[in-house]
């Protein structure tokens, strides 16, 4: 389960399904509804927070609004319906992981999407994160 920091729109098509499927099953942890994955560390940050499912839900908002820019029908009733959250912190060591993750995957998968992130001065978030000092999360698995 890889839930990303980074924004939705650097993934390539494979890497956004992926995501849209994880982030629903994180949601179905979270809800209780499944026994699997329910201490997967990528879901740490989520369960910290006030309200872990509102937070998995705005991921999933954002995950969803990607794809049908991109012309994709990921189903938003899938989505449970929360209150607005407050953004999550996550570190600049998190996010210089989690891009050299991704370009590690696409240098497989994608060139073009490669080609893409390897422009960029300053990554974009998921809008759910806001970006703070300190270096990989304790939750991510090196």
């Amino acid at each position: 389960m890889r839930l990303w920091s980074l924004h939705p729109g650097y993934l390539d098509c494979k890497g956004l399904v992926a995501l849209w499927r994880e982030g629903l099953l994180a949601q179905k942890v979270l809800l209780g509804a499944t026994k699997g994955y329910r201490n997967h560390p990528q879901l740490d940050r989520f369960k910290l927070q006030t309200d872990p499912i509102a937070a998995i839900a705005a991921y999933l908002r954002e995950v969803q609004i990607e794809a049908t820019r991109r012309g994709y029908r990921f189903d938003a009733d899938k989505i449970v319906a929360c209150d607005p959250v407050d953004p999550i912190r996550v570190t600049d060591g998190q996010v210089a992981y989690e891009i050299a993750h991704l370009k590690a995957k696409l240098q497989v998968r994608d060139a073009a999407a490669l080609e893409r992130l390897s422009q960029i001065v300053q990554a974009k978030l998921h809008p759910l994160f806001t970006q703070v000092a300190g270096g990989i999360e304790a939750w991510e698995v090196v």
